[in-house]
């Protein structure tokens, strides 16, 4: 029979590290790829209001935001202090609101149109005139699903 000697003192050896690369790019375009990024940058203050019931919105991608408030302090000098409606990245005046929903539409597919939600982003300070105009200007294109977007907490809150 033959005997097997046992290599005494023998070091490990290294480990093959060619595949590294592989995985690392792997990673990146894995990450690249799943990684959402922000669709809008905000243009005027958002300190949403607080509310008591709060319910989560189950598809984003069908929402059209329409944001309201004081512009953000870089863009004062040129907008003023009163409170402003963004649509998407750009100050707009109220008449330009049913424009917005008829464009945003047309990117949609019909079977999705009556799915559509508008979300309002207000500014807890914002005056509700604006609002109503906002909501008026809605009415007339028909966007008739509108959606608050909040806070979750108590609703006295707003008031400290």
């Amino acid at each position: 029979m033959a005997k097997f000697n046992k290599k005494k003192g023998s070091e490990l050896p290294a480990i093959n590290t060619s595949a590294l690369p592989d995985i690392v790019f792997m990673l990146l375009f894995f990450f690249m790829v799943a990684t959402v990024m922000r669709d809008t940058d905000p243009l005027v203050r958002q300190t949403l209001p607080y509310a008591d019931q709060v319910e989560k919105l189950d598809k984003k991608d069908l929402v059209m935001y329409i944001y309201a408030g004081k512009p953000n302090p870089r863009y004062q000098q040129t907008m003023g202090t009163e409170a402003r409606i963004q649509l998407n990245d750009n100050f707009a005046e109220v008449t330009d609101i049913q424009q917005f929903i008829y464009a945003e539409r047309e990117t949609k597919r019909e079977e999705l149109i009556p799915f559509l939600t508008t979300a309002l982003k207000v500014d807890h300070e914002t005056n509700m005139g604006l609002v109503s105009d906002i909501k008026m200007e809605l009415r007339k294109a028909e966007a008739l699903k509108i959606n608050y977007t909040t806070r979750s907490g108590k609703a006295s809150q707003n008031f400290d």
